[in-house]
């Protein structure tokens, strides 16, 4: 009997390989497991058919994600499924003229998309309908609501999300996934619903370190990331970006519990305040997206506006108001806030550690959480990701974020693989 959810990537090539295996074998497991699940859940929008795969007998190896099964957040056009961007049908397409330029290339690395993953509206903050896998009382975050539900779930192994706010972090943390989000511009957007573009992101979730890896390597080409063994002369800096709130109880747990494991591990630790300047960040995210927001989405609330939720009208209300000069206040405060924060990591530290969420899974479907922990990181375009390192007595994770400097990815992935082989 096969394991799925302890499968990963390269192990499931090495049995197709082998012939243990089909590449239908994992989609069809997935299929199964979801049509077993989602009425409780709800994470998918739609699903896809059954896809016609040939088997590979020319003696050539399978290409890297031959057979994965994929989940597809649905504000990114896909050609043979509907896209609503989370407006739960009163902005719906068909189908696109074409496949968003990640689904295409997934597609040619052999993965099998096994349908739409529920967004929040526009992948704003307007609660959808999934349901945390953990708790199904208990929202599972957002705006890549339904991708870390459906991988927290075992339903795919690997789904897409988005971050513009803190869309892969938080609800990674809230779920119990990895959830990886690249430098900023890394993978194309090219097909992707904008909100933010200046901070639109492609990331994806997966349960494992090593299909993160894997998955990085196979989406930009890099060289294979050797995982650390050890973290011997690892600098880490302590970190929360605002200083204000201060987390809650489970989350201080959650760091000082992956603190231990990285000093055990042999990483050099110590706290880091990056000055009163970096807690305006917040601000300037908050800025910069109402700004861009309203621009990027004038032809729908054009259109629209009746049916738009009271949060994203709010928001895009916002950003008409605000004047060029109050934007570029803000584009050039972060801006400096990067070249800051690049001379903190050439001088200081190899990564930062800080919290993913301030507490565990909010109760409630009325809300997505506060991404308080993710803006200033987003606005700064670094590569974070999420690790579900510490769960509560009640069985609810909280995760905790490393963040590293711009195009720093590879080294981060490398770091984080220490913590979770």
């Amino acid at each position: 009997m096969t394991d799925w959810n302890r499968m990963t990537l390269a192990g499931f090539r090495h049995r197709l390989a082998d012939g243990e295996l089909s590449p239908l074998d994992w989609w069809m497991a997935c299929r199964e497991r979801i049509n077993a699940m989602d009425p409780s859940l709800q994470a998918w929008e739609c699903l896809a058919p059954e896809p016609a795969i040939a088997g590979r007998d020319d003696g050539q190896p399978c290409p890297a994600l031959y057979g994965v099964p994929v989940g597809i957040k649905d504000i990114i056009d896909t050609a043979r499924m509907p896209t609503t961007w989370g407006t739960q049908g009163y902005h719906h397409v068909d189908g696109s003229d074409m496949d968003a330029a990640i689904v295409t290339q997934l597609i040619r690395l052999g993965a099998l998309p096994m349908g739409k993953t529920v967004s929040t509206e526009y992948a704003y903050f307007q609660p959808s309908r999934t349901r945390n896998p953990h708790d199904p009382s208990r929202t599972p975050g957002g705006s890549s609501s339904g991708s870390a539900a459906a991988v927290a779930a075992g339903m795919v192994p690997v789904a897409l999300g988005t971050q513009t706010v803190g869309s892969i972090i938080r609800p990674a943390s809230y779920c119990g996934v990895v959830g990886f989000k690249p430098s900023h511009g890394t993978l194309s957007v090219a097909g992707v619903k904008a909100l933010a573009p200046s901070l639109d992101t492609l990331g994806w979730f997966t349960r494992h370190m090593e299909d993160t890896r894997t998955l990085f390597t196979a989406l930009t080409g890099s060289d294979p990331i050797t995982p650390l063994e050890g973290l011997e002369g690892v600098r880490v800096g302590l970190c929360r970006v605002p200083s204000t709130p201060l987390p809650s109880p489970d989350t201080t747990a959650a760091l000082e519990d992956a603190a231990t494991r990285m000093v055990a591990l042999g990483a050099h630790l110590s706290p880091v305040d990056l000055g009163p300047s970096f807690d305006d960040l917040v601000t300037h995210q908050r800025v910069i997206l109402a700004y861009e927001a309203a621009r990027a989405l004038a032809s729908e609330r054009a259109r629209f506006e009746a049916s738009m939720s009271p949060a994203l009208i709010a928001l895009l209300d916002e950003g008409q108001d605000l004047s060029l000069g109050r934007y570029w206040q803000s584009r050039q405060a972060a801006d400096r806030a990067k070249l800051a924060l690049a001379q903190q990591f050439a001088e200081r530290f190899d990564v930062l550690l800080a919290p993913s969420a301030t507490g565990v899974a909010l109760e409630g479907l009325e809300s997505t959480g506060d991404p308080i922990y993710s803006r200033a990181w987003t606005l700064l375009g670094v590569p974070c990701i999420n690790l579900p390192l510490h769960w509560t007595l009640q069985g609810l994770p909280v995760g905790v974020q490393l963040i590293a400097d711009r195009y720093q990815d590879q080294r981060l992935l490398s770091i984080a693989s220490a913590l979770m082989p």
